[in-house]
Parts: C-alpha cells; sequence; structure tokens
C-alpha cells in the first residue's frame, strides 16, 4: 500500500508539521495501523477509507495512541487526495471521532472546518504551575487540552517545558501556550509528552482553541499566527457559526510504500 509523507502547514519543504497518510480499501485493524504510526516516529499518521463519493473515514494515530482530532494531519490528507488521487469535489468531508470535517481548496490553500473547542478558566494550581520554568497568567482547560496564556512573545519562545510535569497531567492530551504577537495576531506551541510527542511542530487541531479564546480577547473574528516551533508554521484561523476555519499551505516530501504488514 502507498504512503506519502506531508509535510503540513507549509509553503516548502522542511518546515510546518509533518504528516503520513495511508489510504485504504479498507480498515487494517487498531494494532496494525498502531504500529505503522510508531514505525514512522511522525507526530500524526492518518489513516482514510472512502465511504461515498466525496466522504472518507479518517483516523489519526500518534507514535503511541489513537486521538480524536488532529488539524495538520487532515490537512495532509485532503492533500494527498487532490494532488495524488485526482480528487475533483469542491469539498471534501471527513468522517471522525470529532463528527464530520471537511475541507476545500481554496486558491491552493486548503480550508478545514472544525468544531470550536468550548474552554473555562480554571485555577493556577501547583502542579501546572511546575510544567514550565515560568508562570501562565492565566490557564484555561478545553475539552483535551491546557491553554497556558502568557504575556509576551518572548515568554513563549524562550520558555522551557518541564515534560515530565506536563505529561502528569492525566485529564489533558496536552498543553497549548499562547500569547499576543508583536507582528501577528497571536503566537502558539504545544506540548504532548502524554501521547508520545514531546513538541508539535504545527498543530491544526489547538487552533480550535486559541481562535475561540483570541475572538474574545482582541474582539475579532479572523487571524493570523504562528506557531513557533523550530520549524514553524503560519496558520489563518477564525470563527464561523461556532465552528473554526483553519488554513493552510501543503507540500509532498515523498511517496512510498510499505512492503509487509505482518507482525
Amino acid at each position: 500500500m502507498k504512503i506519502f509523507q506531508v509535510d503540513a502547514f507549509s509553503t516548502r519543504l522542511y518546515g510546518g508539521n509533518p504528516a503520513a497518510v495511508v489510504p485504504l480499501k479498507e480498515w487494517l485493524d487498531d494494532e496494525t495501523m498502531q504500529n505503522i504510526a510508531a514505525e514512522n516516529n511522525l507526530s500524526e499518521t492518518a489513516f482514510f477509507v472512502q465511504q461515498n463519493e466525496d466522504t472518507y473515514g479518517l483516523r489519526w494515530f500518534t507514535p503511541e495512541t489513537e486521538v480524536d482530532l488532529c488539524g495538520h494531519a487532515t490537512l495532509a490528507s485532503a492533500h494527498v487526495l487532490y494532488v495524488h488521487m485526482d480528487y475533483e469535489h469542491d469539498f471534501v468531508h471527513f468522517n471522525t471521532k470529532s463528527g464530520m470535517l471537511s475541507v476545500e481548496k481554496v486558491d491552493g490553500k486548503y480550508k478545514m472546518n472544525f468544531p470550536a473547542d468550548e474552554i473555562e478558566e480554571v485555577e493556577v494550581s501547583p502542579a501546572l504551575e511546575v510544567c514550565f520554568d515560568r508562570v501562565p497568567l492565566r490557564v484555561f482547560k478545553g475539552r483535551s487540552d491546557y491553554l497556558f496564556v502568557f504575556d509576551n512573545e518572548d515568554n513563549v519562545k524562550y520558555i522551557r517545558p518541564q515534560l515530565l510535569a506536563i505529561e502528569r497531567l492525566t485529564d489533558a492530551r496536552g498543553v497549548i501556550i499562547t500569547s499576543p504577537s508583536r507582528e501577528l495576531d497571536f503566537v502558539s506551541r504545544f506540548f504532548a509528552p502524554q501521547c508520545g510527542v514531546n513538541e508539535d511542530p504545527v498543530t491544526g487541531s489547538s487552533f480550535t482553541t486559541l481562535a475561540p479564546f483570541w475572538a474574545k480577547e482582541l474582539g475579532k473574528r479572523s487571524f493570523i499566527a504562528k506557531q513557533i516551533s523550530k520549524r514553524g508554521g503560519y496558520v489563518e484561523c477564525g470563527i464561523s457559526n461556532n465552528r473554526v476555519e483553519i488554513k493552510g499551505d501543503a507540500k509532498t516530501y515523498m511517496i512510498g510504500e510499505i512492503q509487509e504488514l505482518s507482525m
């Protein structure tokens, strides 16, 4: 079977967030898909199966576990369909554990439509204070992740994560950190050692949390942001009818074949 590696949220190779994409005719067993994801050793490997003319079942695996929502591997999956599998419809719909997600190709970019997160502010407890070498101004909790808010971009850029402390947050997939940006609307980073991803380069799903937060803080509904990891990536996002639209580019890095599936 074919396997693609795509740099999502990037206009060039070696930028953004790499994801593996494996198109399937029918689902493999969970153990095999998890083993493939572990072998790829990327933050996410996506598997999809066509369900009807414009709808595909989609699942995502980190090297250690299956996750309920992933943005960059969804973008990468749409890229594989449009660029490498001659997909011609205006929208591609993905049936996932987080409901139906849609992706539209607009001016060479991919615009994803995801459910907006619901967040509430929580106390900065001792367990949260020790996750980084700097204490956040405010902390929020969404469906999957914590959101730590800092006052300036340098705090986000130069912060030192305490990965063991973050990994102990068993009620979360990971921790998003964010602040206002000097040149854009905001910056962010994402850490998820709980899922085998110490720092994710560009986390599309985190913007379902970030966009609603910054919409209230900045009084606007559309944003240009950057996830300032080592690879980094620019993300356009906005709020629309309790949904979050997330737009980015993608570049194919590699096309290969998985040779042996026996365990």
